[in-house]
């Protein structure tokens, strides 16, 4: 995998909206606006606003390729060091017949999104390049009135620093209130925290396993099976695989037929270890932990694969940066969780 250059203050960022197009729409552009302004004055970068990418959602839905040509023109572009994606949404697998791979390897930069991006991502592993998954401009940037500390220190210490990542803990504190976008007063408001009670916790497993990072948003994984951008199996060998819900926040039944695939697939025989992320609103949070361990422990038998669950990453706030293709570390015996490379390089 191909890290790419770090970022620093004054660089130039592509802002990309490449699934739904809201960031252009009348009744959310302000909430664009706040996000953009974070990125200048909180990290002191410089916003390049792709031709496509705020001309709203009826056109970008409309017009897929438009969005990908977005992505594809901000990869050439060498000026900029960076690809930030605006929001999710659910049909980013629109564009990949408008995708050059060899756009994406031959110019490696900083690409980072969640949720239905991970579609995208996995146009950047396929053309062998780390991206990042994690905060989105609409989202995080834009926190109501301010961003979450967590949040800024984690896009600091994985895209601003070629040190070491070393251990991410988690938060001590949530929220997953929803205040909606189209009344811009409730920007001003400040979204309640939830103390966090619980942490990580080991589902299974004891020890230390060792594995590169891969995976998404579930529910959006299952959308890429028998496309050219799905893995070979082999690609799954020895891997941490990460899965988070989105807000649609699936049924435990879901979450129990996505992990037979997994399992029909072969998937579960091949990785090391899984981490999962909180779900939003802590809904189904037993019962998506049961399910989990009916399928991996009961049906497929890896009693010996880790499983930590109730990360900060994903449909959750404040959250941290997973590095695609990057190796990372599960301590069971003490809960912790690591990132044993850099996110990037510093030539």
């Amino acid at each position: 995998m191909i890290k790419p250059l770090k970022l620093k203050r004054g660089d130039k960022v592509a802002i990309v909206s490449l699934s739904w197009g809201g960031a252009g729409d009348k009744e959310f552009r302000y909430r664009y606006e706040i996000g953009k302004r974070r990125l200048e004055e909180v990290f002191g970068l410089k916003v390049v606003e792709m031709k496509n990418s705020l001309k709203g959602s009826k056109y970008l839905n409309e017009n897929p390729e438009a969005r990908a040509k977005d992505m594809m023109d901000a990869f050439r572009d060498k000026e900029i060091k960076a690809i930030f994606s605006n929001i999710g949404g659910d049909d980013t697998i629109r564009l990949l017949p408008y995708i050059d791979f060899e756009v994406i390897r031959n110019n490696p930069k900083i690409f980072m999104g969640y949720s239905d991006t991970t579609i995208n991502h996995f146009m950047c592993y396929k053309a062998g390049l780390t991206s990042y998954y994690g905060p989105c401009i609409l989202a995080e940037f834009a926190e109501n009135v301010e961003m979450n500390d967590y949040t800024i220190n984690w896009i600091k210490k994985v895209l601003f620093s070629d040190e070491m990542i070393g251990e991410i803990k988690g938060s001590e504190y949530w929220t997953s209130e929803w205040l909606t976008w189209d009344r811009q007063e409730n920007s001003k408001i400040k979204r309640k925290l939830e103390t966090e009670k619980i942490g990580y916790e080991i589902l299974q497993g004891k020890g230390k396993v060792k594995g590169k990072l891969i995976g998404g948003c579930i529910e959006v994984l299952d959308w890429l099976r028998g496309t050219e951008l799905w893995p070979d199996l082999k690609e799954w060998e020895n891997k941490i695989l990460f899965l988070e819900t989105s807000e649609d926040k699936p049924t435990p039944n879901y979450i129990k037929w996505y992990l037979r695939t997994y399992n029909a697939l072969g998937i579960l025989d091949k990785i090391n270890g899984l981490i999962i992320g909180k779900p939003q609103d802590e809904k189904y949070y037993e019962e998506y932990k049961e399910k989990y361990l009916k399928v991996i422990r009961d049906e497929s038998k890896r009693y010996d694969l880790p499983i930590m669950y109730n990360m900060n990453f994903g449909h959750t706030s404040p959250m941290c940066i997973l590095p695609y293709g990057v190796e990372a570390e599960i301590d069971c015996d003490n809960k912790t969780f690591k990132i044993n490379e850099s996110g990037v390089s510093d030539d």
